[in-house]
């Protein structure tokens, strides 16, 4: 026992009679004296992006705004024509990129052959070439003095060939599958690599036929790649402007061709930017759409 006379120990003391550690000294968190606000980050994309996209943007859209534009447009047979031309070249597209895609996109995964990786890697390469030159190919094979119409007059002595079809829009429709296909592909292979092989061996092994097979199977697991390749097809499909032009297809005229014909070669900027801004807003709709559909198949 400690004298009366002996300072009063303050330290706390376990069970085992030792001193327990002091807590160390809270720190206290540096900030700096002067932060940058949020907004100041995001003023340099805004403004580049104002710049590039809005305000051009904004003149088309203050352009079409003339006195009687909308209705003078709206109203002409040219503007008509060219929006049902567009509507079914695109959904014809891209109901034909969405059948010969899922046949080509099986076969590679599914179908064991020399080259399948090779092939597979093409469409990688394939994605990168411009519209213009699958047409140009096109016409070295199937124009009228292509190699198709040259082989047939050299046989039978005739002065032109059967092939005749480029120039018309089915052959604007077959440039544009050719082209595009690829584009539902790509995802379709890659929703088939993670597809597990030992559901259709378990499938196999019950007695279901390959048909049924793609159908319950396959079919369900492509279905969020489908929604994403073909939505983006028919968007594509929408605004193409080269394949149109380089198949010399006189009497195919779709809306971007529209808008090239009046500011191009009428200077008629009004309409131009009329129809500029239909294929614009169709363009963002279909958008739209596609979000709903993805975010509703899990795309």
């Amino acid at each position: 026992m400690g004298s009366p006379g002996a300072p009063v120990m303050t330290a706390e003391r376990d069970r085992r009679g030792l001193p327990t550690p002091s807590a160390p000294p809270e720190r206290v968190p540096i900030t700096a004296s002067r932060q940058v606000p949020t907004w100041v980050w995001a003023l340099p994309p805004v403004v580049v992006l104002a710049l590039v996209f809005l305000y051009p943007l904004a003149l088309v859209v203050q352009e079409s705004l003339a006195p009687g534009a909308y209705a003078d447009v709206f109203g002409s047979e040219a503007f008509q024509d060219a929006l049902v031309t567009t509507v079914w070249l695109a959904v014809g597209a891209t109901v034909g990129c969405l059948v010969l895609g899922f046949v080509l996109a099986l076969v590679i995964a599914f179908v064991p052959f020399p080259g399948g990786k090779a092939v597979s890697k093409f469409i990688d390469v394939f994605l990168s070439f411009p519209s213009f030159l699958i047409t140009l190919a096109l016409l070295f094979l199937y124009g009228t003095v292509g190699m198709a119409n040259g082989l047939w007059t050299d046989v039978t002595g005739a002065e032109s060939g059967p092939f005749q079809f480029l120039t018309t829009p089915w052959g604007v429709l077959l440039a544009e599958i050719t082209y595009f296909t690829p584009f539902v592909m790509r995802p379709l292979l890659a929703a088939f690599s993670q597809l597990e092989t030992a559901q259709l061996e378990v499938a196999s092994s019950l007695g279901a036929k390959p048909l049924r097979i793609i159908r319950q199977v396959v079919l369900p697991e492509a279905l969020p790649a489908l929604a994403a390749g073909g939505s983006l097809v028919l968007v594509m499909c929408l605004n193409e402007f080269g394949i149109v032009l380089f198949t010399g297809a006189k009497g195919v005229t779709t809306l971007p061709m529209l808008v090239y014909g009046k500011a191009i070669l009428e200077s008629d900027y009004a309409a131009a930017c009329v129809v500029a801004v239909v294929n614009v807003a169709i363009s963002v709709g279909l958008y739209g759409l596609y979000r709903v559909v993805s975010r509703r198949v899990g795309a």
